[in-house]
């Protein structure tokens, strides 16, 4: 006689059944499930549009089951604009990584913000360029060894490290904006409240919404992998504190 058998955890229809091809310990995989989880819970997975960006977040396309537009380096804030003025009643987002988004990508994601565009953002930051080889960031902590900066990142000749969240805090189109981690389950857990939050506000003609989360990149930092998680606790919400920074509530439901 069959048991009854309660499912408790599953994969989200958003996601694709494939295999990962991200480095182990790489938090993009639990992102990426926090952020189909949204979609799923929201009932947008069939209106959703993706950009994806360039770096190791470019093959967005490969793991979500929705429609994706591949951007050029650093403008998928930009076609994110255009996708949703032609598309208004779909959902749009960017996944972005610290390189695309804050070095040759800032003057698309500062004038997308300020322009109070109705798109949602999601920004992974590990502090370094993944996919190229390890380079120094504007996300780069003090002191910290890159393939470009071998002797440590030198506030005094490379500046300190960019605080995208409060930076996009400060700007007036920007609705929400918030910094996470998913380097423990209960900070799992609340990134996903926050990430879905961030499509919420898209989904009710809200604004700019921005999800800045805190990522490990073993492979690159040259940590094992549970090394590279303690950092994000140890070393980057030091520098980068978790919260939100930003949260105009005051958008009205649009059927």
């Amino acid at each position: 006689m069959a048991e009854n058998v309660t499912t408790v955890f599953e994969r989200p229809r958003s996601l694709k059944s494939v295999v990962s091809h991200f480095c182990a310990g790489c938090h993009h995989g639990t992102i990426h499930r926090l952020v189909a989880n949204a979609l799923d819970q929201l009932e947008l997975q069939e209106r959703t549009i993706g950009i994806a960006s360039v770096g190791c977040s470019v093959l967005l396309y490969d793991y979500f089951d929705i429609d994706v537009v591949e951007a050029p380096h650093g403008r998928a804030p930009a076609v994110a604009t255009g996708v949703k003025r032609v598309h208004p009643h779909s959902t749009v987002f960017t996944y972005q990584g610290d390189g695309d988004l804050a070095a040759i990508g800032m003057a698309e994601i500062i004038h997308a913000a300020n322009r109070g565009e109705q798109i949602t953002v999601i920004f992974v930051n590990n502090t370094t360029y993944g996919m190229t080889g390890g380079q120094m960031a504007p996300t780069t902590l003090p002191q910290q060894v890159t393939t470009t900066s071998p002797y440590g990142r030198s506030t005094e000749t490379d500046g300190n490290p960019i605080r995208m969240a409060e930076l996009m805090a400060l700007l007036d189109g920007t609705s929400f904006s918030a910094r996470v981690s998913v380097d423990a389950p209960r900070r799992v857990a609340q990134a996903a409240k926050v990430v879905q939050k961030a499509f919420e506000i898209q989904k009710n003609r809200g604004g700019f919404a921005f999800v800045e989360v805190l990522a490990a990149c073993p492979t690159n930092w040259g940590l094992s992998v549970l090394e590279a998680n303690e950092r994000i606790s140890q070393e980057m919400m030091g520098f980068f504190p978790l919260g939100t920074f930003k949260d105009k509530t005051a958008w009205t439901a649009v059927s």
